[in-house]
């Protein structure tokens, strides 16, 4: 049973499909069976006309900086309206959005299984990388003379080597967990920017009036509840320098 915010997003191949509406009815029909009897809230509905093959698609792009706003899920009426390459799905987990497809209410699930797979190879080919550095920082400490150590120690510059493979993984989580962080703040501003130019080309102009319009718009905060004139200075720093 859906509960909670949703995004539904419906694709056809063909601009006749588009003006016929072949396929489209289908998958609002597939759409709904699914959540009949779900305490949820439809947030909007975008409709793209273009081939599965292309993964540069704007209504999809709209859908999902609406579901990060709005910390909602995008809900599709079958699994191949996304796309059939699996490299897309996982950017998908990657953008920080819930989705769940009618057809195959799983695959949500699955996803996260695979990009489980694939994240962990990525840590393990971060943790070699890290304990070879670890392993030529101790062969150059090696070299250097009971002096040359002395006068580490005492400017506070020697590193504490322990066990190369426990600092690997615990450098690694905490470089990790803060690029992470960082990816997911400037995607919130990138998907937040479009938003605050039109609160602007509206008439707000001081932080706070920024801060109502988009609390009267629900989207919610960075970590929930209402804007406060400090949020929306945060926000409008970052936006200012993060990567398009």
């Amino acid at each position: 049973m859906a509960q909670g915010k949703l995004v539904s997003y419906l694709r056809v191949s063909t601009e006749m499909q588009g003006r016929s509406g072949l396929g489209l009815e289908a998958q609002r029909q597939s759409v709904a069976n699914f959540l009949n009897g779900g305490q949820w809230n439809v947030l909007a509905e975008l409709v793209e006309v273009e081939s599965g093959s292309r993964d540069d698609r704007p209504e999809l792009r709209k859908a999902l900086a609406l579901c990060r706003l709005h910390n909602a899920t995008l809900v599709i009426a079958k699994l191949d309206r996304l796309s059939r390459d699996a490299h897309f799905l996982l950017g998908l987990q990657k953008a920080g959005v819930r989705f769940v497809a009618a057809d195959m209410p799983e695959a949500n699930e699955m996803v996260v299984g695979i990009m489980a797979v694939v994240a962990q190879a990525e840590r393990q080919m971060i943790a070699k990388r890290t304990r070879e550095a670890l392993a030529a920082k101790r062969s150059y400490y090696a070299t250097l003379s009971n002096a040359d150590r002395a006068a580490l120690q005492a400017a506070g510059k020697a590193t504490s080597l322990g066990n190369p493979t426990n600092l690997g993984k615990r450098d690694e989580g905490r470089a990790l967990g803060r690029a992470r962080r960082t990816e997911i703040a400037n995607g919130r501003a990138a998907d937040l920017a479009p938003i605050i130019a039109d609160v602007k080309a509206a008439g707000a102009v001081s932080l706070r009036e920024i801060a109502a319009a988009l609390n009267r718009r629900a989207i919610p905060a960075p970590r929930g509840g209402a804007w406060s004139a400090v949020q929306v200075q945060r926000a409008t720093l970052r936006i200012s320098v993060s990567p398009v």
